[in-house]
């Protein structure tokens, strides 16, 4: 079974209704976004997923796709997300009820999955590795519960990739290295390869999809939270904060915006 001990920081505590419902918002518009749905498309296809099969979805969000893989399944299969956010689990589980999926949903950690060894055939997990300042735990707890022959697919996304332009150099890099403290893992897209084998893994492919801002939008939460968290650490100043937001402002107008960070996706089995 798995580990005891220390919960992962993947758990997330309380929150209000409101702030599920942002969360939900945001999970929503990423999974929409034109680069995800690239890369997840790719990534559907290493695993692939087989009627009867048992498959786990780990960080499942509002279900989306732990649904997908219920239905590759199918009835005779079982698809559970593990989902520590119990505003997340009741929005995935209510969508899935809704469109007649059989996946099921239920709370747990990342670092201690309550399954036995060797009990899964397919595992997704997405967006997970970031959230964990011990990854390489999370994943020697995938390559446990794995079967032979079964199959992994991680996607994580390389906050050192960050790109904004146009802009002063070194108030984009006050930006971009602000963007670093945010992830308890903030190279986690570059990780996994290595985790992998560590973990007695063998690597199948290897992906990669930068998630492209709109060139004539700026993304002004994001942009706003990173640039007013490096005025309050004093790497830029407000002047410089403003300047930023009036070259961002007229790149968009212009269509000349680029802002964009890189997601990377690993599939791999473990031996037979």
């Amino acid at each position: 079974m798995g580990r005891t001990g220390p919960r992962s920081a993947f758990r997330t505590g309380n929150m209000s209704a409101g702030a599920v419902g942002r969360l939900v918002a945001a999970l929503d518009a990423q999974a929409a976004a034109d680069g995800v749905r690239r890369l997840r498309a790719w990534a559907t296809g290493a695993p692939a997923a087989r009627p009867g099969e048992r498959a786990l979805d780990i960080g499942s969000g509002t279900g989306s796709q732990t649904c997908a893989l219920a239905a590759a399944v199918t009835a005779t299969g079982d698809a559970l997300g593990i989902e520590p956010n119990p505003g997340l689990r009741e929005v995935a589980g209510r969508r899935a009820a809704e469109s007649g999926s059989t996946a099921r949903f239920t709370d747990g950690d990342a670092l201690a999955l309550a399954l036995p060894d060797a009990s899964v055939d397919v595992v997704w997990c997405e967006r997970v590795l970031q959230h964990l300042a011990e990854p390489q735990r999370a994943v020697d707890e995938i390559a446990r519960v794995l079967r032979p022959g079964g199959r992994v697919v991680l996607l994580d996304t390389d906050w050192a990739t960050t790109i904004v332009h146009p802009g002063d150099p070194e108030t984009v890099a006050a930006l971009t290295s602000g963007a670093l403290t945010a992830a308890a893992n903030p190279y986690a897209g570059r990780g996994p390869v290595g985790q992998c084998a560590a973990a007695g893994l063998v690597i199948d492919d290897r992906g990669s999809q930068a998630l492209l801002q709109d060139h004539a939008s700026v993304a002004w939460p994001l942009v706003r939270a990173l640039a007013e968290s490096a005025v309050r650490r004093g790497s830029i100043s407000e002047e410089r904060r403003d300047l930023l937001y009036a070259d961002l402002t007229d790149a968009a107008e212009r269509g000349a915006l680029h802002m964009s960070v890189t997601m990377f996706a690993v599939a791999a089995h473990r031996p037979d």
